[in-house]
């Protein structure tokens, strides 16, 4: 099936498809969304954002569906509030942490407990339950019976479960009632497992490495793992659903009819279908500069050089930033990441335009957004200094799901090696993992290949390679770079990626500058070795140039998602087609 494009989610219209079987239901379902939230604009909703994390995508598709927010600040705004929307994002610890001094514990029991409606979203629902063993063992608010616990990492998956999986309902709701085979989007590295103590409270389940529990309802009371903020268009349906669920159903009843009507009509027509399951995802990644007139583009470069050929040697610009986000969530990206790769990363308390982007982009991009560029402490240009919490936070004000890490890390690896492969505290990976979740850090690796002869002649972890060096050599191993491949340093990929797991790291970003804008396919050599030596997952990056590469690195690698930049900039490659090659290769897709 196919999701609807951010555009026509966003202003209600009805689309067409290439699929109609697959697609049919879209036309009455997003236009009763339309007239739903025209006629609804004057109603409000109360959110509880209790200062951590990004909690402006929920703010936008809450807006999108014609409401306005009206924010905690007190227990009295609990005691008064007819919806009540809580994002919890974080650690469950902080967030507990957060709610005490803030005096809302109780206030917030006594809201959920008046039956009123309320939506948990992600930790929202976490903190439901009696408590969690995350933070060292924390007491959660105990509305519905169990313990939240860690995925079990033996069984082999990536840890956090990051990406586009299936809910299977236990129940008929207007929350979920309409959802089907499509994917939504989790982020998480807890969850609450179903259990005959919490039967009468379970919605939905998920399956990775197990059944946990996707949502949980009584009566008004309704919380989901995953973020449908985050979940494009059948994301939007889920909130239309808690926000009006009498217009859910009715709309819900009319799309079931008309998918049948066509369906009867168009017996020509075959949906393509993904199996199951946690869909590998598909990254649209966008470098962010200024030019030389000043002018912030997204440009792409040849082993970094993102500079034309020639005399001029402009600045390569392909397109605005925010606009080319947008098109690449109407296309089917599974995420976007934004690389801020110009001289204002440096000062991002005063970075206006990097943070404007973000926040542009997340009014129009219903998928998870993520930057990198400057995540450190700093000290700005009138002398003041910022911790990289403090820089972090900045960011996921302004739109971001996620931030990535780059050359600080290396530093960060070397610094833990030096002190015996032991962590202290000290660094941006584990400063901001421990108040936004391992989940929310990515870290950037740009490594180059180095062949060698013996193996044992280095201090690296090297793989015997089917790409013999310039002398023959027989193995190799990748050296860390910094500073945009511009410095080497005596770190390999492999260490510096065990490094950063232990450190508090939720996923890795992979690249390769060998292979950085030649299109002949990813290093499978290098994202194979890197995602054998991790827990965490690993996004496949550089080389990408046709869908085949995309089902190479799946079946080859550990490769839990893999990104492209170029191609899909200049629509050699369309993401669409990615997707049903995907399909097409009995590999887990969001179409």
């Amino acid at each position: 099936m196919q999701s609807l494009s951010a555009r026509q989610a966003a202003a209600g219209e009805a689309s067409t498809s290439r699929a109609p079987n697959s697609r049919a239901v879209a036309p009455a379902r997003r236009t009763s969304v339309a007239c739903s939230a025209s006629s609804s604009s004057s109603k409000e909703v109360t959110l509880l954002d209790y200062g951590a994390g990004n909690v402006r995508s929920v703010r936008n598709a809450i807006k999108k569906l014609g409401y306005t927010i009206r924010d905690v600040e007190t227990a009295a705004d609990l005691a008064s509030a007819s919806k009540l929307v809580f994002p919890g994002v974080g650690s469950y610890g902080q967030a507990m942490t957060i709610l005490t001094k803030k005096g809302l514990v109780e206030p917030l029991k006594d809201y959920i407990h008046s039956g009123k409606p309320f939506l948990g979203i992600c930790l929202g629902l976490q903190l439901l339950f009696e408590g969690s063993e995350e933070s060292g063992g924390c007491e959660g608010l105990g509305i519905v019976p169990g313990a939240v616990t860690q995925f079990d990492t033996r069984l082999g998956l990536p840890v956090p479960h990051i990406g586009w999986n299936n809910i299977a309902p236990t129940r008929a709701s207007s929350l979920l009632d309409g959802v089907g085979d499509k994917r939504v989007y989790y982020v998480h590295s807890y969850r609450a497992t179903p259990s005959a103590a919490n039967k009468e409270w379970v919605l939905a389940t998920t399956q990775y490495g197990g059944e946990f529990v996707a949502s949980v309802n009584k009566g008004q009371v309704s919380a989901v793992q995953f973020h449908p903020e985050k979940s494009g268009a059948t994301g939007l349906d889920i909130l239309q659903g808690f926000l009006e669920p009498e217009a859910a159903v009715a709309a819900r009843k009319a799309a079931a009819a008309h998918a049948s009507s066509s369906s009867s009509s168009s017996s020509s027509a075959t949906a393509a279908h993904s199996p199951r399951g946690l869909a590998k995802r598909v990254i649209a990644c966008l470098d962010v500069r200024s030019n030389d007139q000043g002018d912030l583009v997204v440009t792409k470069g040849d082993q970094y050089d993102v500079r034309e050929k020639g005399d001029t040697r402009e600045v390569r610009n392909l397109g605005k930033p925010v606009d080319l986000a947008a098109r690449y969530f109407e296309e089917g990206a599974d995420e976007v990441a934004f690389l801020n790769i110009t001289g204002f990363r440096d000062c991002v308390m005063e970075d206006t335009p990097m943070l404007e982007v973000l926040r542009r982009a997340s009014e129009r991009v219903f998928v998870p957004l993520t930057v990198g560029g400057g995540i450190k402490a700093l000290t700005d240009s009138s002398g003041r200094t910022f911790s990289a919490v403090e820089v972090a936070a900045e960011y996921f004000r302004s739109g971001a799901d996620k931030v990535s890490i780059g050359s600080d890390a290396v530093d960060a690896a070397q610094a833990y090696y030096a002190r015996g492969a032991k962590a202290d505290g000290s660094t941006a990976i584990e400063q901001i993992s421990a108040v936004y979740g391992k989940q929310a850090v990515v870290i950037s690796i740009d490594p180059r290949r180095v062949y060698v002869a013996d193996p044992a002649s280095v201090p690296h972890a090297t793989v015997k390679t089917s790409r013999p060096g310039p002398q023959g050599e027989q193995y190799c191993w990748w050296q860390c770079t910094v500073k945009g491949g511009r410095e080497g340093r005596e770190l390999g990929a492999v260490e510096l990626a065990r490094a950063v797991e232990a450190l508090g790291a939720g996923e890795i970003l992979l690249n390769c500058i060998d292979n950085d804008g030649v299109g002949k396919g990813f290093d499978l050599e290098l994202v194979d070795a890197v995602s054998k030596a991790v827990t965490i997952p690993v996004i496949a990056s550089s080389g990408a140039g046709c869908p085949e590469h995309f089902s190479q690195v799946f079946r080859a690698t550990g490769a839990a998602a893999a990104l492209a930049a170029g191609i899909f900039h200049r629509r050699e490659v369309a993401i669409e087609d990615v997707k049903k090659h995907l399909a097409a290769e009995n590999i887990p897709a969001r179409l």
